[in-house]
């Protein structure tokens, strides 16, 4: 009878099912390599605040090199032949997310890609990481942006200027930081 009592309690227990992940308390922020390599670069702070919760994005500066491009000094990932410099979302902005919008978040998290050959920073290069929600966390894939439409302030700071429309499909593998996580 004792061992079919723990049998039943064995059984209960791998199939109850997982904890969701959950927008709330400090998150890891990792950049992940097409080559797989993980670089923690800070991590994003969760406020529940009805139903979603407000954010805050602190990044890591000594994970990221200094580079001087095109007059402006950028924080940037070096991938060797690649690099991946953040792009801060330069406007005022609601900083809020629900389990099934992440566009702030995605606007925190902007990166310009270049190879390490090409002078200076072309804004048109822009990498917008397209936030999913897994049970391990956010998951964001790369899409193409043009980071020269958000050179002046958009006409309603309270919409993100980067809707599905404005970001353009990317080769699976075609870019040095393939992900960007929120664990």
């Amino acid at each position: 009878m004792r061992l079919q009592s723990l049998a039943l309690c064995a059984a209960l227990t791998l199939a109850a099912p997982a904890q969701a992940w959950d927008l709330s308390g400090e998150k890891s922020l990792v950049a992940v390599t097409r080559e797989g390599r993980e670089i923690p670069i800070g991590h994003v702070v969760f406020t529940p605040d009805g139903a979603g919760a407000r954010f805050a994005v602190a990044i890591d500066a000594a994970k990221f090199g200094d580079y001087f491009l095109s007059m402006r000094e950028f924080k940037c990932l070096d991938g060797g032949a690649e690099i991946a410099c953040r792009v801060p979302y330069p406007y005022k902005n609601p900083g809020f997310v629900t389990a099934t919008d992440f566009a702030w978040l995605e606007h925190a998290l902007l990166f310009l890609t270049k190879k390490q050959s090409e002078v200076g920073a072309n804004l048109w290069n822009g990498l917008y990481y397209r936030m999913a929600l897994t049970d391990h966390g956010l998951v964001g894939s790369p899409y193409a942006v043009d980071l020269n439409q958000i050179a002046s302030p958009p006409d309603d700071p309270t919409t993100p200027p980067f809707g599905k429309a404005d970001q353009g499909e990317l080769a699976p593998g075609s870019q040095w930081l393939a992900r960007v996580e929120v664990r």
